[in-house]
């Protein structure tokens, strides 16, 4: 038995789609603030000096808190139907479906939501690890269920997957959130380059 793990944004997407999924599902006037609220924090995370969780965090717990979670499956469902076939990467498709037809389990492994990842992975035959929204009292509390999984990942994999019963693993990652997943793997492509 053989593992693939893949990463979503700029690995299986040209890419990041949390950030167009959050322009898409955004209230006019929280993109109206956005600019003041969440442009310094963008700066600083191009500057390197804010870590791509923290931004995620940030910009979550503006767009959702007080959103019913059918509204934002509802958003998921069509931006995965309607944006993301146009976002990945055909070559990619096609290593996962070349990792489908040899038998082995396949994971995306993603800091981006369930909300339009669940819909898109029934769709392509994939197990998925990502993030979720906490729902508190029937409404979108702005946080996370259980945490950020992006510099988590390599934990969230063994919580989910007995590793020892794999013959083999691959992982595909773009990002210094991926490192510790590709880690974990026999066979490890790093921005579409296999490393050693």
């Amino acid at each position: 038995m053989q593992l693939a793990l893949f990463d979503f944004d700029h690995t299986v997407t040209t890419c990041d789609t949390y950030a167009r999924f959050l322009r898409r599902v955004a209230t006019p006037a929280q993109l109206a603030s956005a600019k003041w609220t969440v442009g310094p924090w963008l700066l600083g995370y191009r500057l390197k000096l804010v870590s791509a969780g923290r931004i995620r965090r940030r910009v979550t717990a503006r767009v959702f808190p007080g959103r019913t979670p059918d509204e934002i499956e509802a958003h998921g469902r069509a931006y995965a139907r309607e944006a993301l076939p146009a976002l990945v990467r055909p070559e990619v498709m096609a290593r996962i479906g070349w990792h489908r037809q040899q038998g082995h389990d396949v994971v995306l492994v993603s800091a981006s939501l369930d909300a339009y990842l669940r819909p898109w992975c029934a769709q392509h035959g994939l197990a998925l690890l990502c993030n979720t929204l906490e729902v508190r009292g029937g409404r979108l509390t702005g946080r996370y269920a259980v945490r950020d999984i992006g510099a988590h990942k390599a934990d969230e994999i063994r919580r989910h997957h007995d590793l020892s019963r794999y013959e083999r693993i691959h992982a595909y990652g773009d990002s210094g959130e991926d490192r510790p997943m590709l880690a974990l793997a026999h066979e490890r492509w790093y921005r579409g380059v296999q490393v050693a």
